[in-house]
């Protein structure tokens, strides 16, 4: 490994200003953090009942059973926004590891049939364990994603020629609509349906206390994990012979990544649903701004998918206060027209 890092560190001085700008991560990481809490705190206050600053002190600090608007802020708000927050760290994390190790700047989860495979196995547990506990079904949900990613990799890679990103993200469109169908299918069957609307649309609205106790200690590692990991993504990101000619081993990294991948995924739809995009914009937003080398991406993509995911929630409740609105119809706005974008910018690889 100590080879392998002085390579890497002879790769980067080829062109520093191109492939990594430390710097302009940390203002970013510092900038992102602050943006964090203020969003936090207006996501607090605002939504279908304004509420005081003096009013969230009070619940933090000094909190009372009895006050209505303790309740809100305590019970409601504050697992919703944190979910959000860990949510789209998670798929923006997930989004930039798939793209690094695959080369496929198209790689998001949502795009790969990942949720929709997490979604899947969800339904067959409202359908035959109704009062399933949730760090059941989050598990569920890890084995749904497992499922999906393999399929969509198989089937891609068993046409002449290997697997392209073109290849990828057509087989991960057939897969997402298979088992979209079969979601479908099994909702209107046994008539879960209503439980299943929340995680079609997408939304942190139901996040729970509970919920978190579970999700927290999963997203965390696997951020951390994922930051370990980041130098080898780098390396990945520049070619599979190059990565193998510097000493390392790319077997062992794809499927540690692969591994982190699935789990922040599956933990993400467990809470949000099937919402897309994000891990396709996240990255490549921040990939624009700090630079190629994964070490800095990934951090600043937790960060900014964070932000991201916390803003949406808040206009989510706020666009047509009192009724909600679905997070993935928000995100699908900026990520439709993002997705064809990047696609016709490279449409000579596809």
């Amino acid at each position: 490994m100590a080879r392998v890092a002085v390579h890497m560190d002879e790769v980067m001085e080829k062109d520093r200003e191109i492939y990594a700008r430390p710097v302009v991560a940390m203002f970013v990481l510092i900038f992102g953090s602050i943006l964090l809490v203020i969003s936090m705190f207006l996501a607090l206050a605002y939504g279908a009942a304004d509420v005081s600053l003096a009013t969230i002190k009070e619940a933090i600090f000094n909190y009372d059973a009895t006050n209505s608007n303790h309740q809100v802020i305590r019970d409601l708000r504050f697992p919703r926004i944190i979910g959000a927050a860990l949510v789209g760290s998670s798929f923006a994390v997930a989004g930039a590891i798939m793209q690094g190790m695959t080369r496929n700047p198209l790689a998001d989860s949502g795009l790969l049939g990942i949720n929709a495979g997490a979604v899947l196995v969800m339904a067959i547990s409202f359908a035959f364990f109704p009062s399933l506990p949730y760090h059941y079904l989050i598990l569920f949900s890890f084995f749904g994603a497992a499922i999906s990613a393999g399929l969509v990799y198989g089937v891609g890679s068993l046409a002449r020629g290997g697997l392209t990103p073109l290849r990828l993200i057509l087989s991960g469109t057939a897969v997402s609509a298979l088992f979209s169908a079969l979601s479908e299918g099994i909702a209107l069957h046994f008539r879960v349906g209503q439980d299943l609307a929340f995680w079609y649309a997408g939304g942190v609205a139901g996040t729970t206390w509970a919920q978190l106790q579970v999700m927290v200690p999963i997203v965390v590692i696997m951020i951390i994990g994922a930051i370990i990991l980041s130098k080898s993504v780098t390396l990945l990101s520049l070619g599979d012979d190059v990565a193998a000619g510097l000493g390392m081993n790319t077997t062992v990294v794809k499927v540690t990544g692969t591994i982190i991948v699935l789990m922040l995924a599956g933990s993400a739809v467990s809470v949000v649903g099937a919402v897309g995009f994000v891990g396709l914009i996240v990255p490549h937003l921040t990939r624009y701004i700090v630079g190629v080398d994964y070490r800095f991406i990934i951090p600043c993509s937790a960060v900014i998918g964070a932000v991201l995911l916390v803003l949406a929630d808040l206009v989510a409740r706020t666009i047509n206060a009192p009724y909600e609105t679905p997070i993935g119809a928000l995100i699908a706005l900026i990520g439709v027209p993002f997705f064809l974008y990047l696609a016709r910018k490279e449409r000579r690889e596809l």
